[in-house]
């Protein structure tokens, strides 16, 4: 069978590997228009921090490896169209402009996102940067020593995370952002005003509830916002990503921002064109419909399913939680499924209940609150989604509460799963079964 790929980072390097584990007799062709493959973005800040010892180590994959794995690598080769009932691709050659086509038996098309690029007067200045591939971050890397002032525009987390880290690293720092406060989308006001306070506590000045209107400058960039306008050495754009699926639009079904509409087996409505990653939807868990969560985690998981589904229907996909945690100022913040607001927005009703309390006994000689939300539906109990804030390392409790929201698991169930106790790590009541009792009782009390 004649498979053709097309884009190649997380998605796509995923389902070539799973494709060809599981049969090495196919021919797999693969169509990346950059130079390199499997690029962990979310590394960025960290790289600009200096928190990385070596970038090359920032990519799990190669060409290489999945040429020895039996893939062809097309490599800075860009498909112009795709012909669905010809199953051909048009491609060119971006090293030498030669143009050819190419067939197909399946196709899959893991062509991921891009950088939400606004149509804002200035734009284009040499001063604004972008945050998302390999080339963004060398470049950031490249103008690091000239930075001593910077505006990142967008609070979701990859602005959050950048514009932590030149804080850090004693840079004059200004966060804009469109809505109320810092990670808005991720975190219910209980917990994201908290995080506003350590950026202002670490001198960062939030311009919250701002919308860019231009930018303009030479030897500085002037940011100027319906409220103000501030001006650094540089700006860096963070503010979202979209689909990268104009190849396919109108030859299958799609979400309005062109997010690709795939079954429980990776298939498009053309059953043998697959998607996956960032070009394609997820199905939500919390909510039970399709959504567009651009993550690198869902993006491996569904470019493995491509690969035992190429042949035949055989494993369904499970959904998606969209669990995430980050680290900011020594604090980790971590979550699952929906907040109260990402529940409004999406015309979901819920409850929801606010806990903090010390993780591990007081007679031990530190311990430190862990402010905790969870979020249910109010008919059945069934919990919806969990969020925590702490100095200690309360990362994996997002992971519970995923397996929570994937098991439909009620309020209830999870105030008396069996969780262990031991001083160094938490009380006798593990706190995510005090965050559930909580929620019962409050419940209850209705």
């Amino acid at each position: 069978m004649k498979i053709a790929i097309v884009g190649c980072t997380h998605a796509g390097t995923f389902s070539a590997q799973q494709i060809l584990t599981e049969h090495p007799d196919y021919e797999v062709t693969v169509y990346e228009r950059n130079n390199n493959l499997s690029f962990l973005s979310c590394g960025i800040a960290l790289w600009v921090g200096n928190h990385v010892s070596d970038p090359n180590k920032m990519f799990y994959s190669s060409p290489e490896a999945l040429t020895k794995l039996g893939a062809t690598m097309n490599m800075e080769h860009d498909v112009l169209s795709i012909d669905p009932d010809n199953k051909t691709l048009e491609v060119k050659d971006l090293k030498t402009g030669e143009i050819k086509t190419d067939t197909y038996d399946k196709l899959v098309v893991t062509t991921g996102s891009a950088p939400i690029i606004p149509p804002i007067d200035g734009i284009d200045n040499k001063r604004v940067k972008l945050c998302k591939n390999w080339a963004h971050a060398a470049e950031l890397k490249r103008i690091d020593d000239d930075i001593n002032s910077v505006i990142v525009i967008g609070a979701g987390y990859i602005g959050a995370e950048l514009a932590e880290q030149y804080a850090l690293t004693g840079r004059e720092v200004t966060l804009i952002d469109g809505l109320p406060s810092v990670l808005a989308k991720n975190f219910d006001p209980e917990i994201s005003d908290r995080v506003a306070k350590d950026y202002t506590d670490h001198g960062v000045k939030l311009a919250m509830n701002e919308m860019v209107q231009g930018f303009s400058g030479d030897d500085q960039i002037t940011v100027k916002t319906d409220k103000g306008s501030y001006t650094a050495d540089y700006a860096v754009l963070c503010v979202g990503f979209r689909p990268h699926t104009e190849l396919l639009k109108g030859k299958v079904d799609m979400l309005k921002n062109g997010a690709i509409i795939t079954n429980e087996y990776m298939q498009t409505s053309n059953l043998d064109i697959f998607a996956a990653g960032d070009s394609s939807v997820v199905h939500y868990n919390p909510t039970g419909k399709d959504d567009y969560i651009p993550l690198a985690t869902n993006a491996v998981r569904q470019g493995i399913l491509i690969g035992h589904n190429i042949e035949k229907p055989t494993m369904k996909y499970l959904g998606t939680q969209a669990s995430s945690a980050v680290a900011l100022f020594g604090k980790t913040m971590a979550s699952s499924g929906l907040t109260v607001g990402a529940a409004k927005a999406r015309g979901v009703e819920v409850d929801s209940v606010t806990l903090e309390q010390d993780y591990r006994p007081e007679f031990m000689l530190s311990t430190t609150p862990i402010l905790m939300r969870l979020v249910w539906d109010p008919e059945t109990r069934v919990v919806l989604g969990g969020s925590f804030y702490s100095e200690y390392d309360c990362a994996q409790s997002a992971n519970v509460i995923s397996l929570a929201i994937q098991n439909k698991m009620t309020i209830d169930d999870l105030s008396m799963v069996d969780m262990f106790f031991q001083p160094n790590y938490d009380q006798p009541l593990n706190y995510i079964n005090a965050l559930a009792m909580t929620a019962v009782a409050q419940a209850d009390a209705k």
